[in-house]
């Protein structure tokens, strides 16, 4: 009995260790095809990929024989009795293609159906794109995982053993890698408290731009450069989102101290209104709050008005332009920087 308490744990921590040997394989495989171009002409890429190929079989056949499937002999009464095991094993041979005939299916109606989702313009579009990006992801590693296991049992193999070295695996993995954990719980709580949907602007650590993708682990945000930066979930923190409610156009400016700023405020709260109804990204006329400031060359002003999510910066060039047009066609000056000098007059000297 000892012995097997042994047996099995050896076993298992060997399982682990290919399993994670062939994890390392993949990601380094998965780094060539990014610096190499992806074509068929890559001979490069098609070695990287027939090695993975023969990597995850050896790997594959060292577990199964781990755990008591003996390949040697199956191997052997292959060539020696091909028919006959060929009639023998088509019941399993079929068995395994239908399984991955309705895991294919499967997967594709999801993809089919959870693409489809948003497509139409609501209020929760964004909230509905993202839920079905992180539903699609989560479904395709079930049926995957799900189709293996069902294959290895058609054929035989007890996976008892796999399922329980996958439990020790997932208790190694959660002691070792506990910032992984927080960051599948932070994406988690970003997902379902709505902190945040794809498509939103957000600003995160100083980064700012749009939520391109949402995943448990990483968040991907595209700034207006086309730069896109990728956040650990557990880092997000703080973060700003600029879509949840209607924005805010703000125009400071200044006129000169000898203009007369009750007439100047007049002026504009009788022409600017007309930005409401030429530009659709004002929701209200903009309004004229007043003197917001003496400074040392002239007299601050400020107008505001509430714009669509994600416009203000638009409605602000527009503001400031139709102001300048204003101020120009009424003949009021806007200040800039002066400095005025005074000489003192040197006397003469006496002779």
């Amino acid at each position: 009995m000892p012995e097997t308490g042994y047996s099995l744990a050896f076993s298992t921590f060997v399982t682990i260790g290919i399993i994670l040997i062939v994890i390392v394989v993949f990601f380094l495989h998965r780094y060539i095809l990014r610096k190499k171009q992806y074509t068929i002409k890559n001979k490069t890429v098609i070695a990287s990929f027939v090695m993975l190929m023969l990597i995850i079989a050896v790997a594959i056949g060292a577990i199964l024989h781990l755990w008591g499937y003996d390949i040697s002999d199956w191997f052997l009464n292959l060539g020696m009795n091909f028919t006959s095991i060929l009639e023998e094993n088509i019941p399993r041979l079929v068995g395994s293609l239908i399984a991955l005939f309705i895991a294919l299916m499967i997967l594709k109606i999801a993809k089919i159906s959870l693409l489809r989702v948003g497509g139409k313009e609501s209020p929760t579009e964004r909230r509905k794109q993202t839920i079905a990006k992180i539903i699609l992801s989560v479904t395709r590693y079930i049926i995957m995982a799900g189709t293996v296991l069902i294959v290895l049992s058609i054929w035989g193999v007890n996976v008892g053993p796999a399922l329980a070295g996958l439990g020790i695996f997932g208790l190694v993995i959660g002691l070792g890698a506990q910032k992984f954990i927080n960051d599948l719980i932070s994406g988690f709580f970003i997902i379902f408290e709505r902190h945040f949907d794809v498509g939103d602007w957000v600003e995160i650590q100083g980064f700012m731009g749009e939520v391109v993708d949402i995943g448990l682990k990483t968040t991907k945000v595209r700034n207006i450069r086309g730069e896109i930066k990728i956040f650990n979930n557990g880092s997000v923190d703080p973060v700003s989102n600029f879509s949840v409610s209607e924005s805010l156009a703000v125009a400071d400016f200044s006129i000169a101290y000898k203009e007369d700023v009750a007439k100047t405020i007049e002026l504009l709260r009788e022409k600017l209104p007309a930005l409401h109804s030429e530009r659709e990204e004002f929701l209200e006329d903009p309004r004229v709050l007043g003197v917001m400031n003496l400074n040392d060359s002239g007299v601050d002003i400020r107008v505001v008005s509430r714009v669509q999510t994600m416009t203000q910066w638009g409605a602000e060039r527009a503001l400031r332009q139709r102001i300048k047009e204003i101020l120009d066609t009424n003949g009021i000056e806007i200040p800039f920087p002066q400095l005025t000098l005074h000489y003192a007059k040197e006397k003469k000297k006496s002779e």
